[in-house]
């Protein structure tokens, strides 16, 4: 059987050469800078067996050199990949035609890259033609894209693996409505045979940082925000950030004294945090450390593209997308489509990058995992998020991306096929989207702008001209009985007393570094009296939350609403159009260490579903409000009910415990549950 494998490796081999070679004979006869005889003009003999050659020695250089190369490349910067790729390409092909014995062929520069990467992209359609005709080859094939080779690994028990999906930032109505439209063929099978689909519910902070940090370690505690000021460090921690996820992530660790939900044989792909897994690429808590055994954070980017078929095809698919998204962007201009933000800069390659780049890496990872018998996998698809946050959440750039994401589902359910264990595939997300305009692009000044106004600050003159400006200035003037404002009065506060504005979606933090605790709203009305109204009667803001001295932590609204959280069940008061579990939250998040001296949720239209976004984003999720807080768990009908009939699945935290018990159910990775806990999961 060996023998055979090697006769059919070799014959494919023979095939895949056979068609370089006629390939590099055809566009030798097309592009006028590319020669394979001699300007005598030679034998068609002669051409053929210098095309056969150049062929042979191109494709040892892409197999031997190209790996080394690649090497190199995880030192570069993601969005410049594209374009070593089709350079390092071509330098091959140039070197591989000067060692051609012959000494005939010779090629232009410009046109090496266009011939190699054509040839590159025929050889991988031929090789894997004809490798799915076979299912060891088709399996060998994609083993290869694997992170690691299983090596020595034991041989696969006899239970399931698990694989977790995460679609980022697909809610639960966004994932129905593309089902029903056609969008998502492979979703809609597995509702209609192999699956369930069951809604959960966010915290307050409705966004990938919290939600994954619960999903994979069991903790959200102390996550108020995506981005937020910590006075005892004086440090801003954004969940993105290498640093500041490594530290989330020691803290969960700590708090829940879990290594994580894929401590035992499993693999982390394309994700914030590792949840404990001994097989990691492309997480972010890992990006800071040293090179090593525990940090392989972009060997995930070498495996993949040191195929150099994988590296053309996908930086073609790259520049496609820029293209797309620059033809999209302009289509919106000229419509003249509202809510709209600006889609310029370098946003175009960063979007290619998430929707082409790390969707595939990350695929291709996952394959590798299955292939090579992992008990647990855990991969971030971010692709659906990047698009709806600057196209829509429901707009047709973002359909697009679920039709290219269902895809990649199809596919790793066909891989799973080939695995040497049989697989559960679990798809879910770790919130929605809530549409919307931005808050600046209504009122045209930033809560910045607003909280600057608010506490009698300087602000830019195009803020102090909008309305909302000059209410605030109003305000001040009227809390400070100084009716007149006199000529040329300007604050200028200390650095250290500069509020300090974060935005996370449709949520800001408001934090004063000068004070070293969490400021109380008696002492926030004595300092600037006029903040806090300033904020509360804001037609774009929903709700503060604030600390009191007499009531603990207070919610405020217009008209002067204040409902202390111990009565907002029977009085929800700003609360009341947030839906189930508003009230919940705030309090939740109120009980955190570093909540911010003001939290503000901006206001949310019931009928319309439509936030007001902090950010520059028309699609936005980060606070309560919409869509962003109900993201979806598509789970196999094969493991027990996510919650009993007519319950609710409230909170990360939750879902790592349902998660955690489909483990156990499977004999998989146990993940060491605190005391008590055992009997209630």
């Amino acid at each position: 059987m060996r023998w055979r494998r090697v006769v059919s490796q070799i014959g494919r081999s023979v095939v895949v050469w056979a068609v370089s070679t006629v390939t590099m004979l055809v566009l030798a006869g097309i592009l006028p800078d590319f020669q394979l005889q001699s300007a005598d003009g030679d034998s068609a003999t002669r051409i053929a067996m210098t095309a056969a050659l150049g062929a042979g020695a191109f494709g040892v250089l892409s197999a031997v050199v190209w790996p080394l190369l690649v090497r190199l490349l995880l030192l570069v910067p993601a969005l410049v990949l594209g374009l070593l790729v089709f350079f390092l390409n071509g330098s091959l092909l140039l070197v591989a035609l000067r060692v051609d014995p012959s000494g005939q062929s010779e090629a232009a520069p410009e046109t090496a890259v266009i011939v190699a990467a054509v040839m590159s992209a025929v050889a991988s359609a031929t090789g894997g033609a004809l490798a799915v005709r076979d299912d060891d080859a088709y399996r060998s094939r994609l083993s290869r894209l694997a992170t690691r080779r299983r090596g020595s690994r034991p041989p696969c028990p006899a239970t399931p693996g698990t694989v977790f999906l995460q679609l980022d930032g697909v809610g639960h109505d966004v994932l129905t409505a593309a089902v029903a439209k056609g969008l998502m063929p492979t979703v809609a099978a597995w509702l209609d045979a192999t699956h369930r689909l069951t809604p959960w519910r966010t915290d307050w902070s409705s966004q990938t940082g919290a939600s994954q940090l619960g999903i994979l370690h069991g903790s959200t505690f102390d996550v108020p925000a995506f981005r937020w000021y910590e006075k005892d460090s004086r440090e801003v921690m954004v969940c993105n950030r290498p640093t500041s996820a490594a530290e989330l992530q020691r803290r969960a660790i700590e708090r829940t004294a879990d290594g994580g939900l894929l401590t035992l044989d499993g693999a982390s792909r394309g994700n914030l945090f590792s949840g404990g897994a001994d097989e990691q690429a492309l997480v972010l808590s890992i990006a800071t450390r040293r090179r090593g055994r525990e940090n392989r954070s972009r060997a995930g980017y070498f495996a993949y593209f040191s195929d150099p078929a994988n590296a053309v095809r996908t930086a073609l698919s790259f520049f496609a997308e820029v293209g797309r998204e620059i033809g999209q962007s302009a289509t919106a201009r000229m419509r003249k489509q509202r809510p709209r933000v600006k889609r310029g800069g370098l946003y175009p390659f960063v979007r290619a990058f998430a929707t082409v780049v790390e969707r595939d890496v990350v695929v291709a990872a996952v394959m590798g995992d299955l292939l090579a018998g992992r008990t647990a996998v855990y991969a971030d698809l971010v692709a659906y998020d990047e698009v709806a946050h600057h196209s829509g959440p429901h707009s047709r750039d973002a359909e697009k991306v679920l039709q290219r994401l269902d895809r990649a589902l199809a596919l790793i359910e066909k891989v799973a096929e080939h695995a040497p264990r049989r697989y559960r595939i679990v798809v879910l997300s770790d919130h929605g989207q809530s549409p919307g305009e931005t808050f600046h692009s209504r009122y045209g000044l930033s809560l910045g702008d607003l909280v600057r106004a608010g506490c009698g600050l300087h602000v830019p003159r195009r803020a102090e001209r909008t309305h909302s400006g000059a209410e605030a200035r109003a305000a001040v003037r009227a809390a400070l009985r100084r009716p007149v404002e006199e000529s040329g009065e300007k604050h200028r506060p200390t650095r250290g007393s500069e509020p300090v504005v974060l935005a996370s979606g449709n949520l800001g933090l408001v934090s004063f570094p000068d004070v070293p605790h969490r400021m109380t709203k008696e002492e926030m009305d004595a300092r600037y009296p006029a903040l806090l109204t300033t904020l509360a009667n804001h037609p774009g803001i929903g709700f503060l939350l604030v600390r009191s001295e007499e009531h603990g932590g207070v919610v405020l609204g217009a008209y002067g609403a204040e409902i202390p959280l111990d009565r907002l069940d029977g009085h929800p008061g700003p609360l009341a159009g947030f839906g189930a579990g508003a009230a919940d939250a705030v309090r939740r998040t109120h009980s955190f260490p570093h909540t911010a001296d003001i939290m503000v949720n901006s206001s949310y239209d019931p009928e319309g579903g439509d936030v007001l976004a902090f950010e520059e984003q028309i699609g936005s999720h980060g606070g309560l409000g919409g869509a962003q807080g109900r993201p979806f768990l598509l789970s196999p009908v094969c493991v027990s009910g996510p919650v009993e009939e007519g319950e609710e699945l409230v909170g990360a935290e939750a879902v790592h415990g349902v998660l955690r018990r489909w483990l156990r159910e499977a004999d998989g990775p146990q993940v060491p549950l605190p005391a008590g806990e055992e009997r209630a999961a």
